[in-house]
């Protein structure tokens, strides 16, 4: 009987009867959450937040303790409690990551640190008003003014010297890794009028007589020296001081650095001294390509 149904059909539709439909092919929304976490946690977080657009395990995957962990730096707790304090304890991992990524204000506000949130390093920038610099006081050399330029709103603006002479000191628990300090500099004053940006030259010269040195030093020992002419007027630039290699796991590590031009042949003027950058090797050339 069967057979012969098999037949009939053939003969009066022209083909043979429909076969049952395949298995399901495995598709992302088939993928665990606990895959879904191993595999983010082998990517950065810019990556790991895309994807936790795609569905609901990779949204719920995203919050997985495991995989920001793996992302914050290896004294995070240490860091926490500087600026969380007793919150920390009821604070997810991605919460505490994404604390740390904003700019964190420390002492009074005249430093501030966060993390790269690209390679998970710690940055710290520090402003001009918590640098030691010679004649500051003196209103003929140097003068504070207010701008939304600088991530402090304020900078110093040096109008003339013989003597330039600029120092600093600061102490923090830095991860282990290799880090570059840098001075944030323009030559001229900015200002804006009528919604263009102008640049004020007037009082820049002297940078191309005699290079100028910057220096760091750190409490194991290590010392770096970079010279270079200050030529790029109009614009804020990083200057190498050089770079220092941290070992030591919560360990605060103490770094002191100065900018100087101290030949007394010539005059300069028309500085703008913003604040000084600490930072994970490799962080400047990605901020430009961003």
């Amino acid at each position: 009987m069967g057979v012969n149904f098999s037949a009939f059909f053939r003969l009066h539709n022209g083909s043979h009867p429909p076969s049952p439909p395949p298995p399901p092919y495995p598709c992302l929304g088939n993928l665990s959450e606990s895959f879904v976490a191993a595999v983010m946690e082998y990517l950065s977080p810019v990556e790991i937040c895309k994807l936790a657009r795609l569905n609901q395990a990779f949204r719920a995957a995203s919050w997985a303790d495991c995989v920001w962990e793996s992302k914050l730096p290896l004294n995070y707790r240490f860091l926490v409690r500087r600026v969380i304090g007793d919150f920390a304890p009821i604070m997810s991992k991605r919460e505490i990551y994404t604390r740390l990524s904003q700019q964190n204000p420390l002492d009074g506000g005249n430093k501030k640190f966060w993390l790269d949130k690209y390679s998970g390093g710690v940055c710290l920038s520090i402003s001009s008003m918590d640098l030691r610099i010679t004649g500051i006081d003196d209103r003929r050399y140097w003068n504070r003014i207010s701008t939304k330029e600088s991530r402090f709103n304020t900078i110093a603006y040096l109008q003339q010297t013989w003597w330039l002479e600029v120092g600093g000191e600061v102490e923090f628990p830095l991860p282990p890794g290799t880090y570059s300090l840098y001075f944030r500099l323009q030559l001229g004053q900015t200002s804006w009028r009528f919604g263009r940006k102008i640049h004020n030259l007037e009082h820049v010269h002297g940078w191309n007589i005699k290079p100028t040195q910057f220096q760091l030093w750190t409490s194991d020992g290590q010392h770096a020296k970079t010279e270079c002419y200050l030529n790029e007027a109009g614009k804020w630039t990083l200057h190498h001081a050089g770079n220092f290699h941290v070992d030591a796991r919560n360990k605060s590590t103490r770094i002191k650095f100065s900018m100087t031009q101290i030949d007394c042949t010539h005059t300069k003027g028309g500085l703008c001294l913003d604040s000084v950058l600490i930072c994970p090797v490799g962080y400047n050339q990605r901020s430009k390509g961003r």
